[in-house]
């Protein structure tokens, strides 16, 4: 079962689903779901001289990717073919008896802006700011400014709650992010980690 307004409204109210800040919850909370704002922090990929990304190799990030910082007011400019990871301004704690599914804003996807190449889905038991995975698709630079929203979440309801939900009992690596992170694949089992 997918959430409605009320559904969202009745469990941000007995806490048990949290996103925060809300300033504007008339704005924000929509028929079926809780529009995102962008945050401030942004992962730019650089250019670089190194032959390729190797994906078990955490040390390597600094090399291809660099921290900037835009304050509310001011413009972050996405240009055709740019990938950079941004987050929400919210912070979120899901409980273990929903799924949350990150989507796009169609007023957005209509200037060709996408918020995740596959990362849509928050897991039960998740806390942290979100890391949306932007992208221009399009033919002109898109400016986005901090505090638009930019992305929404849609819950759905398990059937049961999960029994082993994210977070430090299974070792998950996003636990209680804040400002968008880069890729901690290397941690994963298949690349001799411990993540399972």
């Amino acid at each position: 079962m997918i959430l409605s307004d009320a559904d969202i409204r009745r469990r941000l109210d007995s806490g048990d689903l949290v996103v925060e800040p809300i300033d504007e919850p008339d704005l924000q909370i929509q028929p079926a779901s809780i529009d995102l704002r962008l945050g401030e922090e942004f992962l730019e990929f650089q250019r670089t001289n190194i032959p390729c990304i190797h994906p078990d190799s955490e040390d390597e990030v600094d090399s291809y990717v660099t921290e900037t910082i835009v304050q509310e007011g001011d413009e972050f400019i996405l240009h055709p073919g740019d990938f950079v990871l941004g987050t929400t301004k919210e912070r979120v704690e899901i409980p273990s008896d929903l799924l949350a599914h990150v989507e796009g804003r169609s007023s957005l996807g209509r200037l060709a802006v996408v918020v995740h190449a596959t990362a849509g889905v928050v897991d039960p038991g998740y806390r942290g700011q979100i890391t949306l995975e932007l992208s221009n698709l399009g033919t002109a630079p898109v400016a986005l400014k901090p505090g638009t929203r930019i992305s929404q979440l849609i819950f759905t309801e398990l059937k049961n709650p999960s029994e082993r939900p994210y977070g430090s009992e299974r070792g998950s690596k996003y636990q209680d992010q804040a400002g968008p992170q880069a890729s901690r694949i290397g941690s994963d089992h298949e690349f001799g980690g411990d993540q399972l």
